[in-house]
């Protein structure tokens, strides 16, 4: 005949039992990916990451300038050295920091002219996701990024037009805006 467990042995292995359990759902729920929301971190000036993700505290990105347009666009500014892409509501839905080239375009409306999807720059760096927009003393003016992902080196003195962005922002940009995107260029 089996001998009897006192009941106090019987509670004391249920309990066990379930903080064993609930320890591994713990652990199970710390090793999930957690959800992140990302935003372009606000920036004036270009550096070796032009964007980054923000955190809870950081504060908003810039708001889009006024005198920018109205509708679907492409806001690039100079002087921020920043883009944003505007959907049809005119409500930014990304911006991003970008590295300028030494040919700045003037302030202006202008619209995606020629698209090319990859080619050796004028600095010599294989880049993707081309899109032209204007021509300032010959020199053609486009946004595009590096197919490794790099800044562009300094210019040492020669024009170039090209607007570098990040990788990610460059293909952003690239699904956004096809031939004939309005392009708004401000200060």
């Amino acid at each position: 005949m089996a001998a009897r467990l006192p009941s106090w042995a019987w509670v004391t292995g249920l309990t066990a039992g379930a903080t064993a359990a609930v320890v591994a759902l713990a652990l199970q729920a710390n090793q999930a990916p957690q959800p992140t929301a990302a935003v372009a971190r606000p920036g004036a000036s270009a550096s070796a990451t032009p964007h980054a993700t923000v955190s809870p505290k950081a504060p908003a990105a810039p708001a889009l300038p006024d005198a920018s347009g109205e509708g679907r666009r492409i806001v690039y500014s100079v002087a921020g050295k920043r883009v944003w892409l505007v959907d049809a509501t005119g409500k930014p839905v990304r911006t991003f920091t970008v590295w300028p080239g030494t040919v700045d375009p003037q302030p202006g409306r202008y619209s995606v002219t020629l698209r090319t999807q990859s080619l050796k720059g004028s600095d010599g760096v294989e880049i993707e996701h081309v899109m032209y927009f204007t021509k300032v003393s010959g020199v053609n003016v486009a946004f595009s990024n590096a197919l490794d992902g790099s800044s562009p080196p300094p210019a040492n003195g020669q024009k170039r037009g090209g607007i570098r962005l990040h990788k990610e922002d460059g293909a952003a940009l690239w699904s956004f805006g096809d031939q004939g995107t309005k392009v708004a260029v401000v200060n």
